[in-house]
């Protein structure tokens, strides 16, 4: 039989999804008792008596500790941490406010689309990907985390609305086409305002983003990361750590090399690299002429290094273009073109290699979130 200390630490493999630490640094085990049959009992914890994950933590309890060598069963049962345990729980965490209520704990993945260089697609293809994993019959949000050259509010046709407020004083994020949940630093800006802001703004932005939009319930949260491996990425990947990333490029050489660098800031991170999409993987003319403008190959040399899978080869045509002008995803406006058809073979692939349960096991401890003062900001409501 494993020692409790064995079983404390194979807890560690199961993360809170919304505080996006393991249950074991938040103090939520309870208790631990392994009897001479192999049966283990372990009592988590939870924050609120109707914790909507619960279910989560318990099959994510149970896989861990079943897991053990010499465990033949394990039985998980919950309780509510006290009043006192709540307030050193939140010192802890430096939340002052409060322990959040469910921004994120009904998100069951999060996948964040990157890209090492700007001006290879990737915000087109954060939309259409939500599209075609909307056509597939997921409930789906898109984060717009590219504060400097936010778009998807153009992309889903919302670029003259705000978001509003709900009664619990939550952010209601607009919804675009078959209820896309979108949120943007673009619903809160004069058009076409340029956002100047240092670090610790965009920290407090992003977890405001993260913590106090009313996401409910969906299938992925597909976040649109800022080009390159600035502050916007390493927040992200801190405050996600549950997180997938989906790495766009061209088939370009040079694309291909600079897509390698944010690779390795994910692997610096601890986020697990979902897969490549090639975007631009030749122009197709409306006559169904392919002509390979950004040559060949590149999106397949990059799976191959970091040995994951190739998701799809995007095409480009010039609808592709054209929908994304008018704000309709082409996935939605014209599902028989080749670009369309490419993202709904990557979606299907997305769909493969994500888990249906709430995120709630992870393979190591994520890392701490960075230090940043909290300074004076929120952000402007309608």
């Amino acid at each position: 039989m494993p020692t409790q200390d064995q079983i404390r630490e194979a807890l560690r493999a199961v993360i809170d999804p919304e505080l996006r630490r393991d249950i074991v640094e938040l103090g939520m085990v309870r208790s631990i008792d392994a009897h001479a049959n192999g049966v283990v009992d372990v009592t988590v914890s939870l924050t609120t008596p109707g914790c909507p994950i619960r279910s989560h933590f318990q099959t994510g309890v149970a896989n861990a500790v079943r897991a053990l060598d010499g465990v033949s069963g394990v039985n998980v049962s919950f309780d509510v941490l006290s009043d006192q345990e709540k307030g050193a729980l939140q010192q802890k965490l430096g939340r002052g406010g409060g322990l959040p209520t469910g921004a994120l704990a009904q998100v069951a993945n999060v996948i964040c689309v990157g890209s090492g260089k700007g001006g290879v697609g990737k915000s087109s293809v954060t939309a259409n990907l939500a599209a075609a994993l909307t056509a597939e019959g997921k409930r789906v949000g898109v984060l717009d985390a590219d504060v400097w050259g936010y778009s998807q509010p153009r992309m889903f046709g919302l670029g003259a609305q705000r978001p509003k407020v709900s009664e619990q004083r939550k952010i209601v994020p607009p919804e675009a086409h078959d209820g896309i949940k979108v949120m943007s630093i673009g619903f809160f800006m004069e058009e076409d305002a340029a956002v100047v802001w240092r670090g610790p703004m965009l920290h407090k932005a992003l977890t405001q983003f993260l913590e106090d939009v009313d996401w409910g319930e969906l299938d992925y949260l597909l976040v649109d990361l800022p080009p390159g491996t600035g502050d916007v990425s390493m927040t992200l990947a801190q405050l996600l750590p549950q997180a997938r990333f989906l790495i766009v490029t061209t088939p370009q050489p040079v694309a291909q090399r600079v897509a390698r660098r944010s690779a390795e800031m994910a692997h610096k991170v601890r986020l697990e690299i979902a897969g490549i999409v090639e975007n631009m993987s030749g122009f197709v003319t409306p006559a169904g002429e392919r002509y390979a403008i950004f040559g060949e190959g590149g999106g397949q040399l990059l799976a191959d290094e970091l040995d994951v899978p190739l998701l799809g080869t995007v095409p480009l045509t010039m609808a592709l273009r054209e929908q994304a002008d008018v704000g309709t995803p082409l996935v939605f406006a014209d599902p028989d073109d080749p670009a369309a058809q490419a993202i709904r073979q990557t979606a299907r692939g997305v769909i493969a290699l994500t888990p249906v349960e709430l995120p709630v096991m992870a393979s190591s401890t994520p890392a701490a979130p960075p230090e940043v003062k909290p300074v004076g900001m929120s952000l402007p409501m309608a």
